[in-house]
C-alpha cells in the first residue's frame, strides 16, 4: 500500500499530535492541521508540520484523508462542519473507541469513505503517546473500500490491527476502559489504604508497585486465569471475612468494589481449578452480605 496519502488532522490534542508525528515519520505528508484553540495548534506544529488552517471547515482541502481526533461527543458536529469541503473518494477517520461509523454519516453522504481507527492505549502526554502507540493494538471499523488502507495506516503507526464490528464498539471500548481506567482506579484504592495506614503517596507506590509489576508479568507470561493468587483463589474464607470487616470499619466506601470484584475473582478461582464449587458458593454468599 502507498503511504503518500496527504493527511489533514482536526483536533491536535495528545492523540492527534502523536499520531501526526508518527504518520509524518512513516511517510504520510501532513498537509493541514486544524483546532479551535490556537495555543493547541502552536504546540502541535513542531511535531506534525502542515498548514495551519484558519478554520476547521477548510481542513479537507488538499488532503486525501482527514483524521478527526477530538472528544467523542463533538465528532458528529465537526464532521458536519467538514462535509461541505469534502469530495467523493476522500477518507474520513475518527479515533473514538466507543463511537460507531454513524458519527461520520455526513462525510459518507458527501461521498467520502469512512473508518474508525482506535489505538488501545492510554495517553497522559504527547511524548508518552509517541512512545506508546507503536506496539499497540488498534481496533478498526471501516467501509469495505478502505479496509486495506486502514490496515496499512495502523501498520505505519507501528500497531497491530484487528477489525471490530460496528455494533460491538461500545463493548470493545469498555474492555479498554477496564484495562486502563479501572486499573488506575483500583490502584488509587490501594494507595488510599496505605495512606490510611500512615504512608505518604510516594511510599505507598513504592510498597505496592513491585506486586503490580510482578502480577502483570505473570499475566503476560501465563494468562489471567493462571496468574490469579490470593485468599479467594485458595478458598481462605476467614481472610475474606476479615477483609470485609476491615473495610466496613475503616474505608466503607471501598466495600462495594471489593465485594463485586471478589465475586468475579471467585469465578476465576473455580476456572483455575484452585477453588472448589462448594467453597466458591460460601465465599460468594459472604461477599453478597450473608454468612458462611
Amino acid at each position: 500500500m502507498k503511504r503518500n496519502d496527504r493527511i489533514a488532522i482536526v483536533g491536535l490534542g495528545k492523540v492527534g499530535t502523536a499520531m501526526g508525528s508518527l504518520l509524518k515519520k512513516a511517510g504520510y505528508p501532513i498537509v493541514a492541521i486544524a483546532d479551535r484553540n490556537p495555543d493547541t495548534l502552536a504546540r502541535a506544529l513542531p511535531y506534525t508540520g502542515g498548514r495551519v488552517c484558519p478554520s476547521i471547515a477548510v481542513a479537507p482541502e488538499g488532503a486525501d484523508a482527514v483524521l478527526i481526533t477530538i472528544a467523542d461527543d463533538a465528532i458528529a458536529a465537526v464532521c458536519r462542519e467538514l462535509a461541505g469541503a469534502l469530495r467523493p473518494g476522500q477518507k474520513v477517520i475518527h479515533c473514538s473507541g466507543a463511537g460507531a461509523l454513524d458519527l461520520l454519516a455526513s462525510a459518507r453522504d458527501a461521498g467520502a469513505y469512512i473508518a474508525s481507527i482506535h489505538p488501545i492505549q492510554s495517553f497522559a502526554h504527547v511524548e508518552g503517546a509517541i512512545e506508546n502507540i507503536p506496539g499497540s493494538t488498534f481496533g478498526i471499523t471501516a467501509d469495505e473500500e478502505i479496509r486495506e488502507w486502514a490496515v496499512d495506516f495502523v501498520l505505519a503507526l507501528g500497531g497491530t490491527p484487528f477489525f471490530v464490528p460496528d455494533a460491538d464498539k461500545p463493548l470493545y471500548h469498555a474492555a479498554a476502559c477496564i484495562a486502563s481506567n479501572y486499573l488506575t482506579t483500583l490502584l488509587y484504592m490501594v494507595e488510599a489504604i496505605y495512606l490510611h495506614l500512615g504512608l505518604d503517596r510516594q511510599e505507598a507506590i513504592r510498597a505496592f508497585w513491585p506486586l503490580v509489576r510482578g502480577t502483570l508479568r505473570n499475566i503476560e507470561s501465563r494468562g489471567t486465569v493462571e496468574a490469579l493468587t490470593g485468599p479467594i483463589a485458595r478458598g481462605d474464607i476467614g481472610t475474606v471475612e476479615r477483609h470485609l470487616i476491615a473495610f466496613q470499619d475503616n474505608l466503607p466506601e471501598f466495600l462495594p468494589a471489593y465485594r463485586a470484584l471478589g465475586i468475579t475473582a471467585t469465578d476465576l478461582g473455580v476456572k483455575k481449578g484452585s477453588l472448589s464449587e462448594e467453597k466458591a458458593s460460601m465465599i460468594k454468599e459472604l461477599l453478597r452480605g450473608g454468612k458462611t
